[in-house]
């Protein structure tokens, strides 16, 4: 049997305060979901102004991302290749999902939407950073 890692109550806190200081200072208002390796819903912040579909999106851009351990843009630019990846039914395989790695092993996922995906995705990173 091996040992798993797994996210914590405090490490969830550390990340979704990260996420909402970047999105903050870029006046950038976001709907932010962090999962577990699972898909599963941990934290969730919708922030000031930011639109209610925003939500959704942030939820299915973390979860494809949890699920398949890869960026969501990853699949967002494999689409364009092989148009069949749009029947994935991992998730929102939009740009702005992106793997939560400790110790070289995914546990968790932060999806982000509210903004350009480009900068859905600088939120996510910020909060995957913010634990080590």
């Amino acid at each position: 049997m091996r040992t798993k890692q797994s996210l914590t109550a405090d490490d969830v806190k550390k990340m979704m305060a990260a996420c909402e200081a970047k999105a903050a200072a870029n006046k950038w208002p976001v709907a932010i979901s962090i999962v577990d390796d699972g898909g599963f819903l941990l934290g969730f912040s919708r922030m000031d102004g930011a639109p209610a579909i925003t939500a959704e999106v942030a939820m299915g851009k973390a979860r494809a991302s949890a699920m398949t351990k890869r960026p969501s843009k990853f699949f967002e630019d494999r689409i364009k290749e092989r148009p069949a990846f749009l029947n994935f039914p991992a998730g929102i395989l939009l740009q702005g999902g992106v793997p939560i790695v400790y110790q070289n092993e995914c546990v968790g996922a932060i999806g982000v939407s509210g903004v350009q995906s480009h900068e859905d995705e600088e939120v996510a990173q910020a909060g995957a950073g913010a634990i080590g």
